[in-house]
């Protein structure tokens, strides 16, 4: 009888606002913890009868879901490596208990955010334990290639004691140096300018590349000037100087482009074996750049002017060295890390060099709130949210990664509490409903006395 399904219907009807005061309960709990997705509920009915005529009380059922796709506001830390998500996308982690295990046993799970410390062994972990993860680049910065996408098995745990100390090769030399013109004339004595500079090798040991700029004299009878010089790079990384290059070079001394650099032309002293490294230095008009070939191995050194570097000239002036930039550095220790937008992790060192050490990438998938939630906000991946895919940060559907900032819970105090108020009131409802049927029935049993 319809008595009884009412019966029925007021207990589902507490047992499911039992279950909302439980999620309500559970977000004010978590309203301060970083990046927490409130969890909600959704009440559907049920139906007795299919005919479209009232039969009994069907009652209520209730499921419950988080909103992960919802971001929480972005506070500032003083810490590099609090990491937060701006956008979408979340940041792969694992267990620190497994990141010795082998990629396709490590477990893939992701969070929005996390503050992030270097532990005993190197690795970058949570207060809760979970370890960042992301792509290690090469020396160069640059990411593998390719790198799989849809699946975490290039991923490896961001450990930073592989780095604690570091060196930078040097890998190229731009000059920005005045020859005097007035030297290639007649009645000079051509003697040869020297201009030392400093590089680095690989273990950061330093070494210097000495530059004599030597002017060639005009022909006899011929008042000059020529406008040519010899330059020639001996390098001191061996016990005895050897040359490493020597060019012949002519500038243009028209009124078209006064000063400029023409040609670089290797003379027969450019070695064709220097100190073993196999290859003869090289001038490359289309850079204008010339290549040397040390034992820590090539540089290349800018000696035209174009819109990354001075270059050389020749006017008539004095010997001016108009400036200097070289890259490499001596060893140093890691002093600093910095997370860029695009996810970069670098290595900021105290001998001013910086190195990419990982890119952290952004895991997606297509139903974020599909995924299922574990301990320490993190979630994994399940059937209703689909396969995961690893976008580059900012590329893409994929949000941003911010550096020195946290997310915050996604739950709204102010919401939950009005929330408690209807489940409150809905609870008491169904209460009374519950009461009234007992009544009822007992009115129903008393008909036989």
């Amino acid at each position: 009888m319809s008595l009884s399904s009412g019966l029925n219907a007021g207990v589902a009807g507490l047992s499911v606002n039992a279950t909302r005061l439980a999620v309500i309960s559970d977000n004010i709990a978590n309203s301060n913890t970083n990046g927490y997705r409130a969890a909600d509920v959704d009440f559907s009915s049920l139906v007795t009868s299919s005919s479209g005529s009232f039969s009994g009380a069907g009652g209520v059922r209730v499921a419950t879901f988080r909103d992960v796709a919802q971001e929480g506001p972005l506070i500032t830390s003083s810490n590099p490596t609090d990491i937060a998500v701006a956008g979408n996308g979340l940041l792969p982690v694992t267990p620190i208990a497994f990141v010795d295990l082998p990629a396709s046993n490590r477990p893939l799970q992701m969070v929005a955010t996390g503050s992030f410390r270097q532990n005993e062994e190197g690795f970058l972990v949570t207060p809760g334990g979970l370890a960042l993860t992301g792509w290690p680049t090469n020396s160069d910065g640059t990411l593998p290639s390719p790198v799989p996408r849809d699946v975490p098995s290039a991923l490896e745990p961001v450990r930073l004691s592989a780095f604690l100390t570091a060196s930078d090769s040097t890998t190229r030399i731009e000059l920005g140096i005045n020859l005097p013109a007035t030297e290639t004339t007649e009645g000079k004595t051509f003697l040869g300018i020297e201009s030392p500079i400093e590089y680095f090798d690989a273990l950061g040991v330093s070494n210097e590349l000495l530059f004599t700029y030597t002017p060639v004299a005009p022909a006899a009878g011929e008042p000059g000037p020529t406008n040519m010089w010899t330059m020639t790079v001996q390098d001191d990384s061996v016990a005895t100087p050897a040359t490493v290059a020597e060019f012949l070079l002519e500038f243009d001394g028209t009124r078209d482009n006064p000063g400029s650099l023409l040609s670089a032309t290797p003379t027969a002293n450019n070695p064709s074996n220097p100190q073993g490294a196999g290859t003869t230095a090289s001038y490359d008009a289309t850079l204008g750049s010339v290549t040397l070939h040390v034992p820590d191995g090539p540089i290349d050194i800018q000696i035209k002017s174009n819109s990354f570097g001075a270059g050389l000239s020749q006017l008539a002036a004095p010997f001016t060295p108009n400036g200097l930039s070289k890259n490499g550095a001596p060893a140093g220790n890691l002093a600093n890390l910095e997370i860029s937008p695009e996810g970069i992790v670098t290595g900021v060192y105290d001998n001013g060099s910086r190195r990419a050490l990982y890119q952290i990438p952004l895991a997606t998938v297509p139903n974020p709130n599909g995924l299922t939630a574990i301990d320490n906000q993190a979630f994994e991946i399940s059937q209703n949210s689909g396969d995961v895919f690893f976008f580059d940060a900012g590329a893409g559907p994929a949000g941003q990664i911010s550096g020195f900032a946290l997310q915050q819970s996604t739950v709204d105090v102010a919401e939950e509490l009005t929330d408690m108020i209807v489940t409150q009131r809905a609870f008491s409802s169904n209460a009374t409903v519950v009461r009234t049927v007992d009544e009822m029935l007992q009115e129903a049993t008393s008909i036989k006395r």
